[in-house]
């Protein structure tokens, strides 16, 4: 790391994507030494925040400058297969001159390539063992380990260059239980800048402040997701006794023009009738009907101005309330009788090693958390489940109509609008009905005719569960692969409600502890070693 003060400053920062939808116009945004959590309802900008201030995106005006070197995870963290680890390390150039001075060879290209870095073989090793990937060693292909690993291995690559300010995009998504303590035992060991966007409660508790990216701009609270959320609450509070507070001078506003306006029209009845019985010189009439009419304008101004400042006053109390949209899951009513079997697994051996011994079946309205560590073969089950792949042996047979949420969400067509897709999936359904059910999902107007390819991570999981579930017939077996790995902390919670009112079986492959608690889990199995085990305790969770 560098020894001058870090810092990341962002001035007047405008970004829009190329169809000329913005995303930020003139945001400040500054982040200091410690652990900023970044958070903000889908598509609030987020990650093109980090890719901005990455330098991955340039802005349309404004300045993003940046004191010390980046280090950046992003969300979708891709490697080429064929690199060794000490390539996706960047480290094999040096190692490669270490080995070659330690066998006798001597040249000045290599002490050049080693440079002070004498050890860099050992700290890359001690810091793959820190993230729990000691046993897989440096002559490794990356085509070897899990989309888990691979997210450690790029960590990994950022941690050995002990970059200023560290970026990281939802670095806990493809993470089991224990890679998620080690990821987090590394967060809270960084001793420079960092900014993390995330949804893992676990993690934003380990921050020093939060960041809530909203529309109006960055707005910063100390502290982490427990004290934003105590700090939101008693803000909300207030803002809600403001709009009382302020409806009631509106009213009271209303009833006092209201009444002015009675007593003008009365006194406008008495002025004329004095006029038609000319009961004074009409001179002095007309001059009393002036000085009325000039009175009775200033009176109605003048109530009228309180008026307008009273709705105003409403206005602003109101827009202090937050109102964030929510994704609204209308799920089919899809009852499962206790006793009907949803799926039989019979001496199941299926692709990359994973097997089910005997025979196991799934009856009624289970709710089943499935758990194990990455790369066990969890996902491999539920694709042989719905289907998409075949058993090597034995067999998985479904009994009620499914649905597989996959964890990638490849199964929409990228060439395709959210409505085009999501007509695919229901080809008798009316233009009208896809569109009102695109609405639930926050997908209205114009929006529901965005491209595919043009989706955020959490635009994309709302299509991709609006196709699934207009889809017919309704699913009775219904299964989640990393549901929540690109939900925002609003829609997480929405998505918890909704699948809480779904009645059919739920089969969910999840790291996310919360909120596989929260959706009432019945059962547990493991996936450990290729080998499906039932480990119902009463409780979520598993060893190592």
């Amino acid at each position: 790391m560098s020894t001058s003060p870090t810092s990341v400053i962002c001035t007047s920062l405008t970004y829009a994507w190329p169809d000329g939808t913005r995303v930020f116009d003139s945001l400040q945004a500054a982040f200091g030494p410690g652990r900023t959590g970044l958070i903000g309802l889908n598509g609030a900008g987020k990650s093109t925040l980090l890719k901005l201030i990455a330098g991955e995106l340039v802005p349309a005006d404004g300045t993003v400058k940046v004191a010390g070197e980046i280090g950046y995870l992003p969300q979708n963290v891709t490697l080429e297969t064929s690199l060794r680890v000490d390539e996706a390390l960047g480290i094999a150039h040096a190692r490669a001159a270490l080995h070659a001075i330690e066998a006798g060879d001597v040249r000045d290209e290599h002490f050049t390539a080693v440079g002070d870095d004498w050890d860099v073989e050992e700290r890359a090793v001690a810091t793959l063992d820190g993230l729990g990937l000691g046993r897989i060693g440096l002559d490794r292909t990356v085509g070897e380990l899990s989309g888990g690993e691979s997210v450690l291995i790029r960590l990994a690559a950022l941690l050995l260059r002990r970059p200023d300010v560290l970026l990281l995009d939802e670095p806990t998504n493809n993470l089991d239980l224990a890679a998620r303590g080690r990821l987090y035992a590394a967060v809270e060991a960084w001793p420079g800048i960092m900014v993390v966007v995330s949804h893992d409660r676990e993690l934003l508790e380990r921050v020093d402040q939060i960041a809530d990216l909203r529309p109006g701009g960055l707005v910063r609270y100390g502290g982490n997701l427990s004290a934003y959320e105590e700090a939101l609450a008693t803000e909300q509070e207030a803002a809600e006794r403001m709009v009382r507070v302020a409806d009631a001078d509106l009213k009271k506003q209303k009833r006092e023009l209201a009444d002015a306006q009675v007593k003008l029209s009365r006194r406008k009845r008495y002025g004329q009738k004095m006029w038609d019985t000319k009961r004074e010189p009409k001179a002095i009439m007309a001059q009393r009907k002036r000085q009325a009419q000039v009175s009775a304008g200033k009176h109605r101004q003048l109530h009228e101005g309180r008026l307008a400042e009273a709705k105003e006053r409403l206005d602003e109390a109101v827009d202090a309330v937050r109102d964030d949209d929510e994704i609204r899951v209308d799920l089919p009513h899809t009852a499962v009788p206790p006793g009907r079997c949803v799926f039989t697994l019979s001496q199941l051996r299926m692709a990359y090693g994973a097997y089910v011994k005997g025979e196991f079946e799934v009856r009624g309205p289970e709710r089943i958390a499935l758990v194990g560590r990455n790369g066990s073969g969890k996902t491999t089950l539920l694709r042989t489940i719905a289907g998409d792949l075949d058993p090597v042996a034995g067999e998985a047979v479904a009994h009620v109509p499914l649905r597989f949420l996959p964890q990638r969400l490849d199964v929409l067509d990228e060439g395709l609008t959210v409505a085009e897709n999501v007509a695919r999936f229901a080809p008798g359904a009316t233009n009208n009905r896809v569109r009102a059910r695109l609405a639930h999902f926050l997908f209205k107007g114009a929006r529901a005719d965005q491209a595919a390819a043009t989706l955020s991570g959490g635009e994309r999981f709302r299509a991709t569960l609006a196709a699934l579930m207009l889809a017919e017939p309704a699913p009775q077996l219904l299964m989640l692969d990393e549901p929540t790995n690109n939900l925002d902390l609003a829609s997480v919670r929405q998505l918890t409600t909704a699948l809480e009112s779904y009645e059919g079986a739920l089969l969910v492959a999840s790291h996310d502890l919360p909120f596989l608690k929260s959706i009432g889990v019945t059962r547990t199995l493991l996936m450990e070693g290729g080998r499906l085990r039932d480990i119902t305790k009463g409780e979520v969770g598993y060893g190592g």
